[in-house]
């Protein structure tokens, strides 16, 4: 019998490797197109024998396709070969639109938030299928370290996906792509100010967020971070029952006694007056602490017993590109993330602070985005006082935006220096190794951040470290 096949416009991006294994598990011929640039996922698609044509032409299009999906970081349906599949009257949805309907038929669990999506959502995900759930998920990044790949079809009635307050498509549809999902149970993790291009104001996203929450069905639940002054304010105008989560005191789930060390962080959690326990995860920080109760949360109240969430937790190992360990040389650790919004920024070097504090943190940062390097210039220039030294490479654009020469590198590190005398800029990639050459020395710890190419420096990184005498 001839296999149905599926054809992903963008398919290199996190969201649509993830689809697009999914799609392959559950027996598609699965393939695409993308740019010829490196990217995390590239090693996913190769593994799995997922064909990626190079540039997007209408020839490119496979015409026996059941359906194409279609991204919105080239151009969504102004794309060319979206035109052409729309032209030979292939069904053509953008991704947010056909995840949503995938999780029609199942139990959805989505987690929206500005910040921590990625890394709660892979901790259901974990929790789920590490308690024999055999849950469904679709998670932005290339790989949860316990489970493998980020995208997976599984056979339980659970379907784990992300929700994203990004536009469906800049050009063509501006609708947020979360309000396509209506999920059973929802987490929000916080609401934060980003994606100036597609929203005016803070305002302008709590009211995005107040419309996705109140899609949902009436016997619906929705977790919410108690610490976030933008996601609590939002409650009363919510028709579903929210469960809150927290270090505050008023949260419904609230974290007690915390300690970070020896790779590992440790929360006791209260349940009202009702003392929990502690709650063991190998990932660091405040932030994913919360990330963790959220999860632990979400699957409690689909069933799970928190003996078996206690269990389970310490299973979990992380995503790829969120306080990734990349190599350890000659006493000098090399890190990556993702982090790059300035929220991000600040918690991910006060969590390696917690989990280092004897080692220099030298941090690259690579800006993504004109946009939001301008819109959020002064936010920024304040989130790296943890790091001794910053080194800024030019800013990141991304293919939905125009070139933008009021805004740069330089000119953050200006601004960054007048909070803290610890940062550089250079321009590109071969003047910061040259740079760091000279500097880097033995108990480093370095650090690349951004959401563009830099993961792609680690192996230069790493022949640079391997040619430093310990000392």
């Amino acid at each position: 019998m001839h296999k149905k096949s599926a054809y992903l416009i963008g398919i290199k991006g996190v969201a649509m490797t993830a689809l697009a294994t999914y799609l392959h598990q559950k027996g598609y011929e699965v393939s695409g197109s993308d740019v010829e640039e490196e990217f995390q996922t590239d090693i996913v698609l190769q593994e799995q024998g997922i064909l990626v044509k190079i540039g997007f032409q209408p020839a490119n299009v496979d015409r026996t396709a059941e359906f194409v999906v279609v991204t919105g970081a080239h151009g969504g349906m102004s794309n060319p070969e979206a035109k052409e599949a729309l032209k030979l009257g292939l069904p053509t949805l953008m991704h947010g639109k056909y995840l949503g309907s995938l999780m029609e038929d199942k139990f959805g669990i989505s987690i929206a938030g500005c910040h921590g999506k990625t890394t709660t959502s892979a901790i259901i995900a974990s929790l789920l299928t590490n308690s024999g759930l055999k849950p469904s998920y679709a998670v932005g990044t290339a790989q949860i370290n316990d489970l493998g790949y980020a995208g997976h079809f599984g056979q339980g009635k659970y379907f784990v996906a992300e929700a994203d307050e990004y536009m469906t498509c800049p050009i063509t549809d501006r609708t947020p792509r979360f309000l396509w999902q209506k999920p059973k149970l929802l987490v929000i993790t916080n609401i934060d100010y980003d994606h100036p291009d597609a929203f005016k104001d803070i305002e302008e996203i709590k009211k995005a967020f107040i419309q996705f929450a109140n899609n949902l069905a009436d016997e619906s639940n929705i977790v919410i971070c108690q610490d976030d002054r933008n996601a609590v304010s939002i409650i009363p105008y919510l028709k579903n029952k929210v469960i809150t989560y927290g270090f505050s005191p008023k949260s419904d789930y609230r974290i007690e006694k915390i300690y970070f060390g020896d790779g590992l962080s440790s929360m006791r959690v209260l349940f009202k007056n009702t003392d929990l326990g502690d709650f063991i995860v190998h990932i660091p920080g405040r932030h994913n602490l919360l990330n963790s109760l959220a999860a632990s949360v979400a699957v409690n109240l689909v069933g799970l017993s928190w003996e078996d969430i206690k269990i389970n937790l310490k299973k979990f190992r992380g995503t790829r590109r969120r306080f990734e360990k990349i190599s350890e040389i000659n006493n000098i650790l090399l890190y990556d993330d993702y982090a790059h919004h300035p929220q991000e920024v600040k918690t991910t070097l006060e969590s390696f602070k917690n989990w280092f504090p004897d080692r220099r943190l030298i941090v690259i940062f690579q800006p993504h985005t004109f946009s939001r390097t301008k819109t959020l210039l002064n936010d920024f220039a304040r989130s790296f006082k943890e790091a001794d030294i910053v080194i800024f490479s030019d800013i990141y654009p991304s293919a939905r935006e125009k070139l933008d020469n009021s805004i740069s590198s330089k000119i953050l590190m200006i601004e960054a220096n007048k909070y803290k005398k610890n940062s550089h800029y250079f321009a590109d990639k071969l003047t910061i190794l040259t740079y760091l050459k000279d500097y880097i020395k033995s108990g480093d710890l370095i650090v690349t951040m951004g959401a563009g190419d830099i993961f792609s420096w680690q192996k230069d990184l790493i022949r640079l470290i391997k040619n430093q005498r310990s000392s």
